[in-house]
């Protein structure tokens, strides 16, 4: 597929792209925690049975799990800006869809199109990457990653306040007028990006992943009103096993994979991912809990008594601290690299949980547990991009990012439907109201601690962090020379690593790719290891300029054919001329 050179930004990113594309983030999360307080009166909200009413939760899942792998490859098809704006927008239509119907079905219909918007998060992501340099990367990716965190902490007292003092409606006028603002400042802030993947939409691929995930969340979410022994929930969990093997097979066979399984399989990208599933469950389970014991009655013994709003205040600090955390693990990530800043985190979050099952018995203790939680859940959600954009080629970044997004939510779906259950089967009939207990939310605590610890022995698998050459006459190690080929198979435009005059690997260099008519169509730095990657917007010639510190400026020409290899072009820098 030819792309036209009118897909390069015609401006450069400002500094204001990382807070807008993190607002978008926000504004996705705050979206998915709208309902929260207002669950338990859906029912009669909706005048339907409470099974029903789990719907309309459900079918945001399901539909945000389905659209995150598939607009994360349409955004590294046919650029990333188009399609998050096009996800804000089916978000929009939704929650005014939600806004005017108070009956189950509409309900549903604009809940689906609300999940739509979870592809915000790898789009924004893929767009960083694209157009930030390497030292605001990632601090920047950080801030993406856990503003799903953040904009969930905030979402839960700002909606309580809504729910308690207005029309419960208005949430969904107040998260269309969120999407709108994040719509128009992506088009008047956020270029687009010029780096494009080569292939078409794997439609077949994008169907049965659909078909799949439907299959094995849709038990998961309703294992507890269905039966978890049922000929149902069993059936379905067997019909999702069968999908999703076939469609393993058949994307191993595609020659553009909506996921690219064999880079999948690679030890970086496939324990970062079984990693977030962990982190997600650790993630949901706090969300679940604190609220519901600060709001139960202090008659029960154990109920600390807290109305909706401040319950919603006492969790808000999990988000905020998620926020904070984005720094503090930029620094961690440079110095020891995103793998050990994963492992921090998930310390972090086994201490707090271990910690919460002894301060259950007053407000303040709430909130602690909230800090410790979100500094943990930050610094880990913050390292995962990271990991994954390390173990890709750039062409790939969407849909990686999009498939980590997923995990997470399957990680969330899985602890929403267990944790569920636990607090039903835990629970006191009290005048035929279900009442969890203090065992219930132990139990549950427990498990969370259980799940982190085994993403803590996932993690430690990671491949350890690359360390640049120090000696002369270092060319690329044999793996790093298989790294680069595997990784030309999957990018149209140039590929290489900058070295000096004695071949030692130059990091930090910045590389610009200049077309014919003089202008940049492209720009990067050299990784640690000297290797930069440039995708090129057509076929045609090109001059790669590179320059760095201590070195002086090289201009190469180059040209490309406009095929789906990269061209490997290495660029020696010669020494700096000193004049007297």
């Amino acid at each position: 597929m030819t792309h036209s050179t009118t897909d390069r930004p015609t401006r450069e990113a400002s500094g204001a792209v990382v807070p807008v594309l993190a607002f978008a983030g926000i504004v996705v999360a705050v979206m998915q925690t709208l309902l929260v307080p207002v669950i338990k009166d859906l029912p009669q909200l909706l005048g339907t049975s409470p099974s029903n009413a789990t719907w309309v939760l459900t079918s945001t899942l399901l539909s945000g799990a389905v659209a995150t792998p598939i607009m994360g490859r349409l955004g590294d098809l046919y650029g990333k800006r188009r399609m998050l704006v096009l996800s804000l927008a089916v978000m929009v239509a939704g929650a005014l869809v939600s806004a005017v119907t108070s009956a189950l079905l509409p309900m549903i219909v604009g809940r689906t199109l609300q999940g739509f918007a979870m592809g915000a998060i790898p789009l924004g992501i893929g767009l960083m990457r694209d157009m930030l340099p390497r030292e605001r990367l990632g601090s920047a990716m950080a801030l993406m990653s856990s503003s799903i965190g953040v904009g969930g902490g905030l979402a839960l007292p700002a909606a309580a306040l809504v729910a308690q003092h207005a029309d419960w409606h208005a949430l969904f006028y107040g998260a269309a007028g969120l999407g709108v603002l994040s719509i128009v400042l992506t088009l008047l802030v956020v270029p687009e990006s010029p780096a494009r993947a080569e292939g078409s939409f794997d439609l077949p691929g994008a169907f049965g992943l659909s078909a799949g995930l439907v299959l094995f969340l849709l038990p998961i979410t309703k294992g507890s009103d269905w039966g978890w022994t049922s000929a149902t929930t069993l059936g379905l969990f067997a019909a999702a096993a069968v999908v999703l093997i076939l469609w393993g097979v058949m994307e191993l066979r595609v020659k553009a994979p909506l996921v690219d399984l064999r880079t999948t399989a690679r030890p970086a990208v496939l324990f970062t991912n079984l990693a977030s599933i962990m982190v997600g469950v650790s993630f949901y389970v706090v969300s679940l809990v604190l609220p519901q014991l600060l709001q139960l009655p202090t008659a029960t013994g154990y109920g600390l008594g807290q109305s909706m709003v401040v319950a919603g205040l006492l969790v808000a600090p999990l988000g905020l601290t998620m926020m904070f955390t984005a720094p503090v693990y930029a620094r961690l990530s440079a110095k020891y690299g995103p793998k050990v800043t994963l492992i921090i985190g998930m310390v972090i979050i086994a201490i707090g949980y271990g910690a919460g099952l002894g301060l259950m018995n007053a407000a303040w203790q709430s909130l602690v547990i909230a800090v410790v939680l979100g500094a943990g859940i930050g610094l880990a959600y913050s390292s995962l991009p990271a990991l994954i954009v390390g173990a890709v080629p750039a062409s790939e970044t969407g849909a990686a990012n999009g498939l980590n997004t997923l995990m997470r939510s399957i990680g969330t779906s899985v602890s929403s439907a267990v944790i569920g259950m636990v607090l039903a089967n835990t629970a006191n009939d009290v005048g035929g109201v279900a009442v969890p207990t203090m065992h219930g939310f132990r139990v549950s605590f427990l498990i969370a601690t259980g799940a982190v610890l085994v993403g803590l022995v996932l993690a430690l698998f990671l491949p350890g962090r690359q360390r640049p050459s120090a000696g002369p006459q270092l060319r690329a190690s044999s793996e790093e020379d298989a790294n680069l080929e595997r990784a030309e198979e999957a990018l149209r435009g140039f590929r290489g690593r900058v070295l000096d005059a004695d071949g030692s690997p130059v990091a930090r260099a910045r590389v610009t790719l200049i077309d014919r008519r003089g202008r940049q169509a492209g720009a990067t730095l050299s990784e640690e290891d000297g290797s930069y990657t440039l995708a090129v917007p057509a076929q045609g010639a090109y001059v790669l300029a590179a320059k760095a510190t201590g070195h002086g400026p090289l201009a190469s020409a180059a040209s490309h054919g406009g095929d789906e290899r990269a061209v490997r072009l290495d660029l020696s820098l010669p020494g700096e001329t000193v004049t007297a």
